[in-house]
C-alpha cells in the first residue's frame, strides 16, 4: 500500500514494507482453512460471504508483498494499481460476510450492492488514473470502512457481541493507521508501521468472521 505522497522509498524501507505484509500474507493464507471450516454449516449465502471475505484478504496481502519487493519498474507500476486495487475489494469483501449472512433481506442486499459499487468505482478510477489525489483516495478507503454505521441498529441484533467487539476493534485499528500512512511522507519507516495497523485490523475482523461464522 501506498501512502500519501510519492515520496521514495529506501531499500530498507521496501524490505520492512514487503516483510511486514509477506508474513500478514502467511497469516492470511494460514487462516482460509479455519474460515471455511467455521462456515460449513451455515446457509450457501453465508459460507459463500465467508469465502469472500478470505479471497480478498489474501489478495490484498499477496499484491502488497509483491509490489514493495519489485524493484522499481514497469512491473512495479502495475502492481502498485493491483495494491490500490485490492484495498477497495477487501474492503467490501469485509462487508460481505456480515451482509449476506447476519443482516440478509433490504438490509444486507443494500449494504453488500452499495459497498461493491463503491469498491468497484474506487478500483476503476485508481487503474485509470482518475483518483489522483491521495486526500480523495484515503478519505474513500475510510468512508467505506465506516459505511457500516448505518445499518448499525440491525447489525447489533443479529450479530454476536464478542463479534461485534472485533469489528469495532478492527475499524478502530485500521483507521489509527491512518495516522501513519499520512505521516509516510515525512517519518520514514511510517509505511511499515501502517501496515502493522491494516494487520492488527484484518486480524480482527478475521476473528470477528470466524466468531459469527461459528
Amino acid at each position: 500500500m501506498r501512502g500519501m505522497t510519492k515520496r521514495p522509498q529506501s531499500l530498507g524501507e521496501e524490505i520492512a514494507n514487503s516483510v511486514s505484509h509477506g508474513v500478514a500474507l502467511l497469516a492470511a493464507v494460514g487462516a482460509v482453512p479455519f474460515l471455511m471450516a467455521s462456515a460449513r454449516n451455515r446457509s450457501a449465502a453465508s459460507f459463500a460471504g465467508v469465502m469472500v471475505f478470505a479471497a480478498t484478504m489474501v489478495l490484498l496481502y499477496l499484491t502488497s508483498t509483491v509490489y514493495h519487493a519489485l524493484p522499481d519498474g514497469r512491473a512495479k507500476r502495475i502492481f502498485l494499481k493491483l495494491d490500490y486495487g485490492a484495498i477497495y475489494l477487501f474492503i467490501a469483501g469485509s462487508y460481505t460476510p456480515f451482509a449476506l449472512g447476519a443482516l440478509g433481506g433490504a438490509w444486507g442486499w443494500t449494504l453488500f450492492g452499495l459497498v461493491w459499487l463503491l469498491a468497484a468505482m474506487g478500483m476503476a478510477l485508481k487503474v485509470f488514473d482518475r483518483l489522483t489525489h491521495p486526500w480523495f483516495s484515503t478519505g474513500l478507503y475510510v468512508f467505506m470502512g465506516w459505511l457500516v454505521l448505518v445499518a448499525a441498529v440491525p447489525l447489533v441484533r443479529q450479530v454476536p457481541l464478542t463479534s461485534l467487539l472485533w469489528l469495532v476493534a478492527g475499524g478502530l485499528a485500521y483507521t489509527s493507521g491512518v495516522v501513519f500512512f499520512v505521516l509516510d511522507s515525512r517519518i520514514r519507516y511510517s509505511h511499515a508501521v501502517w501496515h502493522g495497523f491494516v494487520a492488527a485490523g484484518t486480524g480482527c475482523h478475521t476473528f470477528a468472521v470466524l466468531s459469527y461464522a461459528a
